[in-house]
């Protein structure tokens, strides 16, 4: 068996390759060619356990991640991903469950870049500035010529640090802001990410703040939990979603659905879209969400391009 931790799985793929694992996820999505049970996820508080096994073609995944919002001497996140063969029933690989789960949601929100933002989308706003935040700008930066990063975080002495962090992943030319307001920080930006797990909306309800912009909502995947405010859904013609899931997990499209102001055929899965190649463009006087709640075929896809990777870069641990 390989043991993968996060800086062998740094060796072994690129965000890049990690998005397209992702769009490639998707098909098969659409497809159907895999078999994945409803997660389960055990409450105690404000903490969460998630199990998230998987079936493909090609492996058994399962995923078993811890997410502790309050740590503050701990990661929030922290895990592991078994990936078992399908053929032999052999454990293959034994990897870093909180390192996948950041890139591989980075590539969720690569993707929806990738798909949905205009090609000429240069300034970016990232709202929340933990582990999933930094995955997201370097995805963001990977799919789009990003010029301007403007930073927000409800905790603001976190920023200098998260800022640090990001410039050892992108591009030296890329300048950071680090903002004390949310409007500071979004009003320029054509590209808006939410990675935060808050329980009420953390965009203002402002048109002229949010109208002609990509809006993607990574963070919250629980119905008690929004990053949207309902202004929002009076902007968007559109909802893209990267699983069917997220119209019952998410309060972001969850919530909407009860009071009307989103109706159900508005709502479009990603995996239509990718499968389609359809040229999605954003109208002026509207904006384009997208809402992510993941799933546990994203862990097995990439766990599987990390793993064959690897064992052609021979880096990584065998145990025995």
């Amino acid at each position: 068996m390989l043991f993968l931790n996060e800086s062998a799985i740094k060796e072994a793929v690129s965000m890049k390759q990690v998005i397209h694992a992702i769009d490639n996820a998707y098909k098969l999505y659409g497809s159907g060619a895999f078999h994945m049970p409803t997660r389960m996820q055990l409450q105690d508080e404000t903490n969460t356990l998630l199990l998230m096994p998987c079936l493909t073609n090609e492996s058994i995944g399962t995923k078993l991640i811890t997410s502790f919002p309050n740590n503050t001497s701990h990661p929030t996140l922290q895990g592991l991903v078994i990936l078992t063969s399908r053929e032999t029933g052999e454990c293959q690989a034994l990897l870093d469950g909180s390192f996948i789960t950041g890139i591989r949601t980075g590539a969720i929100g690569g993707s929806a870049i990738r798909h949905l933002a205009n090609v000429d989308d240069n300034k970016l706003a990232i709202i929340g500035t933990g582990v999933q935040g930094l995955y997201q700008a370097i995805a963001a930066c990977t799919e789009r010529p990003i010029k301007d990063i403007y930073l927000y975080n409800r905790t603001t002495d976190k920023l200098p640090a998260f800022s640090e962090k990001l410039k050892a992943w992108i591009p030296a030319n890329i300048h950071i802001h680090m903002t004390s307001t949310i409007e500071e920080a979004i009003t320029f930006a054509h590209i808006i990410i939410c990675s935060t797990t808050s329980n009420s909306p953390v965009l203002p309800n402002d048109p002229d703040l949010l109208t002609n912009k990509l809006i993607i909502g990574i963070g919250s995947f629980q119905p008690t939990m929004r990053e949207f405010p309902e202004v929002l859904y009076q902007l968007a013609d559109r909802l893209y979603i990267d699983t069917e899931d997220a119209i019952i997990e998410s309060g972001d499209v969850q919530y909407p659905l009860e009071k009307g102001y989103l109706p159900k055929d508005s709502i479009i899965s990603m995996s239509k879209l990718v499968m389609s190649n359809e040229e999605v463009s954003r109208s002026p006087d509207k904006s384009i969400l997208f809402k992510s709640t993941g799933m546990a075929l994203f862990d097995v896809v990439v766990s599987q391009l990390v793993y064959r990777q690897a064992l052609k870069k021979g880096v990584g641990q065998q145990l025995t």
